[in-house]
């Protein structure tokens, strides 16, 4: 079996036959000529033959080294489009999150990109979670407990939820003085994935006298079907209280949930991860009052 190469005695190889001289190789890849020389002897010894024939004039390549170059240059862009794809991924971040959040993170990833202009942020939205251990994303966003052993969390903040309506079915119902009694009124569910969440449970439990229209698990599609005076819908204050369609019923938050950044412990090896972790950790904390329900439009 022949020896193996040494990776960059082909780039020794490569340089010697460009420049043509030991001393051109050496200037081109910053080392003394007596190395060059030394590694060409090498590599003439491992493929059992000579690949230069050396003069006063310089280097020239035998037949045998004419007909390796290309091999070797082949070998070269194989090893640059390696270290491009590798970097790539490297400065690419997967991010999930729930639906409606990708607004108020905007702010934050824009000045990331200002001052990392190799990040590039994937944001991945939807209701339903991820698969972070298997690879699906680098970090996401979680609305309820992070139950994984192999994740960490890093908490964000509470997300308050409170109860909307819109003009149009405001005009057939008038806003309830008791929401505790929500008796003759027509509400937006929460699809049975989402039993133990505390919006759907404090929906459930006013829902005996009422009707329940609809059931959903997207919060876009509940937003939607609100804003059209379907009913009544308890949504996250972020959402709710960024659609100029939906009227807040009451400055009270009425449910709320743990806000949670998960990740797995070895993605956070990565400087480009490390950095988006601050902005969205950073960005949560500038926002922690409108997340939380606690800043009400208009007051």
């Amino acid at each position: 079996m022949a020896e193996p190469l040494d990776w960059n005695d082909l780039r020794f190889f490569l340089h010697a036959a460009r420049a043509g001289t030991l001393a051109g190789a050496a200037r081109a890849l910053g080392v003394d000529h007596a190395t060059i020389g030394r590694r060409l002897t090498g590599l003439e010894q491992r493929v059992g033959a000579p690949l230069f024939v050396r003069s006063a004039s310089g280097l020239q390549l035998t037949p045998l080294g004419a007909e390796l170059l290309p091999l070797a240059e082949q070998a070269e862009r194989a090893a640059q489009a390696f270290s491009e794809r590798a970097a790539t991924h490297k400065t690419r971040v997967r991010l999930a999150m729930p639906t409606g959040f990708a607004a108020l993170f905007a702010p934050g990833l824009a000045r990331l990109q200002q001052e990392h202009p190799q990040i590039v942020v994937d944001i991945v939205s939807g209701s339903r979670p991820v698969d972070l251990v298997r690879g699906d994303a680098e970090l996401a966003i979680r609305s309820g407990p992070v139950s994984e052993p192999d994740l960490v969390a890093r908490r964000l903040g509470t997300s308050g939820w409170s109860l909307y309506a819109s003009p149009a079915y405001l005009a057939r119902h008038a806003a309830p003085v008791d929401l505790d009694d929500l008796a003759g009124h027509e509400l937006i569910g929460y699809d049975s994935a989402l039993a133990a969440v505390p919006a759907a449970q404090w929906v459930e439990q006013r829902a005996a006298r009422a009707s329940i229209v609809l059931r959903t698990r997207e919060m876009t599609e509940m937003l939607a079907a609100a804003a059209s005076g379907a009913g009544l819908a308890l949504l996250p204050c972020l959402l709710g209280d960024g659609e100029p369609r939906l009227v807040r019923l009451t400055p009270a938050v009425l449910a709320t949930r743990e806000l949670w950044l998960a990740f797995r412990r070895d993605v956070a090896r990565s400087e480009a991860v490390r950095a988006v972790i601050d902005c969205v950790v950073a960005r949560a904390a500038e926002e922690a009052a409108r997340i939380g329900g606690q800043k009400v439009p208009g007051s």
